[in-house]
């Protein structure tokens, strides 16, 4: 992205804008909402361009465009129509560094103008980079449905409160908190008809019953989903939002990643299967001396943090601590990887059940007590399995599953790199070594697996024989 964004302050700016007709009119009043006085160059005025003129609010020149009309200006737009006036507009203004905008020509802009949600003092922008416009208008419509018509009113009346709260509230985490509190209950409680004065009482009784900063934060123990940043749930989003520090396995996604509040800490602590970076005890201990600092601690965990997450142990340490600790569930693995391999992990007519384990053994070995599994019925879920796979598929085959069982290995499950493979008990081992799959990866063992053939769609190779599917060359299967 080349574009910057930045607001400027326009109150008594010049502006000039190159263009008579309807865009130009919209360029004009958005220029005046923000306080500007607007020069506006045409032979011809649209109708209602001209009203502003009776209105003493716009200054007309009735002839061609000329460098000298960009003497003193702010800005320039250039709305005409016309390319060839339009260039001119665009190479003047650069040459005379006055920043300039060509309507529909991004190549000949140095700004670009967003679609806008005013709630003044709140201003929503929204910038396609002047690639997809009417993709922004539709995000603008969404946000501006979302956000209350008394945002403005209560942005300035919490402005009003600011120095009073810091005098009350001298730590600026427990002041940030403070207004956190205060003003997401406010908006989550707002409608359309709240007044200053209902604003103003609001604050003032959470002044006045604001207790003394507490010495120690808390933990949230957070799970990030498959990879998917869409499949994070609301709460975690709105958390990771107000961190203060950020602890993260290896497998949470950059997309997820992405979404933490910018002044928040990061710490990679690893987690991956047979890589970490740090020792479960050094994590615990972090995380009680970050809390125990009053900060705001997300612990973040690929999928679900309770399943094969070592939260328990997360969660004892923190209790045996004193630390206040709450956990946010996450859509698993198994869940995640099974959608994006259109396989139903229960189904009426193959599984009654499904069981999930864990491939990888605290002891690095698969001593795991396959003979509790059925075999009929059933669904098989196998988390970090991947470099134990032919062993698993050897000890399952030994305790009466039949070698031709269905199964799926999905490497980066719902991840635009994600891998899909299936086969069989007997073959599936050949195919991962041959395809040589990258982890995070979770095997999927039953009948439910040979749904997959029918269940995905015909784009993506329905009803061909069994092989790959593979997202990095565009889901086109392969023999295996």
């Amino acid at each position: 992205m080349n574009w910057f964004p930045i607001f400027i302050n326009l109150q008594d700016a010049r502006c000039l804008v190159v263009g008579g007709g309807a865009v130009a009119l919209r360029k004009t009043r958005q220029l005046l909402a923000f306080g500007a006085c607007v020069s506006v160059v045409a032979p011809q005025l649209h109708d209602e361009l001209a009203e502003l003129l009776h209105d003493g609010r716009v200054v007309h020149a009735g002839r061609a465009f000329e460098s000298d009309m960009l003497a003193n200006c702010a800005l320039a737009i250039a709305a005409t129509g016309d390319s060839t006036v339009n260039r001119k507009v665009s190479e003047t203004a650069r040459a005379l560094r006055v920043p300039v905008n060509v309507v529909d020509d991004p190549s000949l802009c140095d700004f670009i103008t967003p679609a806008i949600v005013q709630r003044d003092p709140i201003v929503v922008a929204v910038s396609s980079r002047g690639a997809a416009p009417v993709i922004a208008r539709e995000i603008k419509s969404w946000i501006e449905a979302q956000l209350p018509r008394s945002l403005g009113v209560l942005a300035d009346v919490a402005g009003s409160f600011r120095v009073r709260v810091k005098t009350r509230i001298a730590s600026p985490l427990a002041r940030r908190r403070f207004w956190e509190r205060v003003l997401g209950n406010a908006v989550a409680n707002s409608g359309s008809g709240e007044s200053a004065d209902d604003f103003r009482r609001m604050i003032e009784a959470a002044l006045h019953s604001s207790a003394a900063p507490q010495s120690r934060g808390m933990v949230h123990l957070v799970g990030a989903g498959p990879g998917d940043a869409e499949l994070l749930t609301l709460k975690a989003l709105r958390l990771l939002q107000r961190a203060d520090v950020v602890l993260h396995d290896d497998l949470v996604s950059g997309d997820v990643l992405e979404l933490v509040r910018p002044e928040a800490e990061r710490i990679p602590v690893g987690k991956r299967c047979g890589k970490h970076k740090m020792a479960q005890a050094d994590i615990n201990a972090l995380m009680v001396t970050l809390a125990s600092q009053g900060k705001r601690v997300i612990r973040l965990k690929g999928g679900d943090p309770l399943i094969f997450g070592r939260c328990g142990e997360e969660m004892e340490a923190l209790a045996d601590a004193g630390i206040p600790f709450e956990v946010v569930p996450g859509i698993t693995a198994a869940s995640g990887c099974a959608v994006d391999a259109a396989i139903p992990l229960t189904h009426r007519d193959y599984a009654h059940s499904c069981v999930f384990i864990n491939g990888h053994r605290n002891t690095g070995d698969t001593d795991i007590r396959w003979p509790a599994y059925s075999t009929a019925g059933q669904t098989l879920v196998v988390y970090m399995g991947l470099n134990h796979l032919a062993s698993i598929s050897h000890a399952l085959r030994l305790r009466g599953w039949p070698k031709f069982t269905a199964a799926a290995l999905i490497a980066n499950g719902t991840r635009p790199d994600r891998q899909v493979l299936v086969g069989t008990l007997a073959d599936l081992p050949e195919t991962v070594k041959r395809r040589q799959p990258v982890a995070p990866a979770l095997l999927i063992v039953g009948d439910v697996v040979n749904l997959h053939y029918k269940l995905i769609s015909p784009q993506d190779g329905a009803n061909e024989p069994p092989g790959v599917r593979d997202a990095a060359s565009e889901q086109i299967w392969q023999i295996a």
